[in-house]
């Protein structure tokens, strides 16, 4: 691989210097509490969309933080009289972290941003420059090794992940290394790995620059750099999941045929992980025509794994082709050498009879079960970030299900979870609503509908009964066979149990 076209990166080694330019950004508050002070919440967004004019306009004076902000944010060349009471000049240039220009100024050579952890840690993402965010504004370089920083799906996968802490954790594909410095807050071993060693160089820029410890850096393929007898407690990944012809940006081209990457990746993911161990990705998957999509993502489980996917968003294969076009910047260049890549997207898409692509959340989790619980579902809803203690409240509710048949439900008590409240849906004037509707303003936000009984049975819940008493009073009112009702409720009691609507006292 060649990075002939990138800036040569700071020194790794030296976590000195790293530990002194990270005192002197918080003593100027260069950090995201302090940009949103300074610039305002519409230039602090449109940084987000990697557009800088906002901004630019915002750091016009010579304050310290306006200068840190042009120098690392918007890669301008700044005087070196205005940093040399601000940061340690002369080793950040010696390290690497800044380089000389024009005789008297000094510039960036990678871009560092602020980013605010979920404890209200600042901690800094480093990435080269001009690439730390992709999107619509196309990303600031074409090699091939380019490294980018924290965009919307770095973000979303860290918010579903599972905070317990563990012992063992793998960022698999660690890219900029913002899931291993999330990881390394509850995981005391980080293991990283990424095939771009220029990566790996970065994800350690950005442990030393955040002040947290280092992890184990490993180049490799997928789980190639894992040893045979090395298992972990959580594994994560945002790995290269774009569905595309070739492999041209190591960020996101995986270069496997359609979406084997992703495939392979979890597939393989079951025998990484300890008893009890989480695994959580980030996947897009073909919908390919005459076959089911669920089916095809239930079939990449593996043995011993407990599921839950969540297809969050389906693209058809013009809209995925122009996405990533646009995200590489080949919209901006050659009119008729955009054609011909959007072409040879679409010829990729009609030999494989792909007709859409879907985005969306995998996680397993390794248990050994002879029945494994597998769920596979479209939500494209809003939801509410962060999710994690929400994934595991699902493995959790999964527990309680498998091992209570009907009877045992029967016997169990339930309280109605908070944040449910009862929707009535019908004709003004009508006597009785059309239906019931239970609604979620928590985590997944979810909504159902439920017919009277189940209206009354979760309207009750409050834990101090079993659901099979609840049912006989409910049998009473309604004038209807109580063993009857008993026996065709637990479906209904299960399904509000999984979703979330119900949890079990116990």
């Amino acid at each position: 691989m060649s990075n002939s076209t990138l800036p040569t990166l700071p020194a790794s080694d030296r976590p000195e210097v790293a530990a002194r330019l990270r005192d002197a950004l918080l003593g100027a508050s260069f950090t995201a509490d302090g940009l949103l002070d300074l610039l305002g919440a519409p230039a602090y967004a449109a940084l987000a969309r990697s557009e800088t004019v906002p901004a630019l306009r915002a750091t016009r004076d010579d304050t310290p933080l306006e200068t840190l902000v042009r120098l690392f944010l918007l890669q301008q060349p700044v005087p070196h009289a205005s940093v040399r009471d601000v940061l340690p000049v002369a080793a950040c240039v010696e390290s690497g972290w800044l380089t000389s220009v024009g005789g008297d100024e000094v510039a960036a050579t990678v871009d560092v941003r602020p980013y605010g952890g979920p404890g209200g840690e600042d901690w800094f993402i480093v990435s080269d420059l001009g690439c730390a965010v992709g999107g619509a504004g196309g990303i600031g370089s074409r090699d091939e090794g380019v490294v980018l920083g924290v965009g919307g799906a770095s973000t979303t996968l860290a918010g579903i992940t599972v905070r317990t802490p563990v012992a063992t954790a793998l960022d698999l594909g660690t890219g900029s290394g913002i899931q291993a410095l999330h990881a390394a807050q509850h995981a005391t071993r980080v293991t990283a790995t990424d095939v771009n060693p220029r990566a790996l160089h970065i994800t350690a820029l950005t442990l030393a620059l955040s002040g947290a410890p280092a992890a184990d850096l490993r180049e490799g393929s997928l789980f190639d750099p894992v040893r045979d007898d090395e298992t972990y407690d959580l594994i994560v990944s945002n790995p290269p999941f774009v569905i595309s012809p070739g492999a041209r940006l190591t960020y996101r081209d995986g270069g496997m045929g359609g979406d084997d990457l992703c495939r392979s990746l979890v597939q393989q993911a079951g025998d990484r992980l300890r008893e009890g161990g989480f695994a959580q990705f980030l996947a897009n998957w073909q919908h390919v025509e005459g076959e089911d999509w669920q089916d095809r993502l239930r079939s990449w489980v593996p043995r011993g794994c407990d599921a839950w996917i969540v297809q969050r968003e389906v693209q058809d294969v013009t809209q995925y082709a122009e996405l990533w076009l646009r995200d590489a910047g080949d919209h901006r260049g050659d009119p008729a050498a955009y054609e011909a890549l959007y072409d040879a997207w679409l010829d990729e898409f009609e030999a494989r009879k792909v007709k859409a692509v879907g985005f969306g959340w995998i996680t397993l989790r390794r248990t050994d079960s002879d029945a494994p619980s597998i769920t596979v579902e479209e939500w494209p809803h809003p939801v509410e970030q962060p999710l994690g203690d929400t994934v595991r409240a699902h493995f959790d509710r999964v527990d309680h299900l498998r091992a209570h048949d009907d009877a045992a439900l029967l016997a169990a008590h339930f309280r109605l979870a908070a944040e449910v409240i009862q929707e009535q849906v019908g004709l003004p004037g009508a006597e009785d609503p059309e239906h019931v509707v239970l609604r979620q303003h928590r985590g997944m936000r979810r909504a159902t509908k439920v017919d009277t009984v189940g209206a009354g049975f979760a309207g009750v819940c409050d834990g101090s009964l079993s659901a099979g008493r609840i049912l006989d009073a409910i049998a009473q009112l309604v004038g209807e066979d109580p063993v009857l009702l008993r026996d065709r409720t637990p479906a209904q009691i299960r399904l509000l149990v999984e979703q979330g609507f119900l949890e079990p006292v116990d």
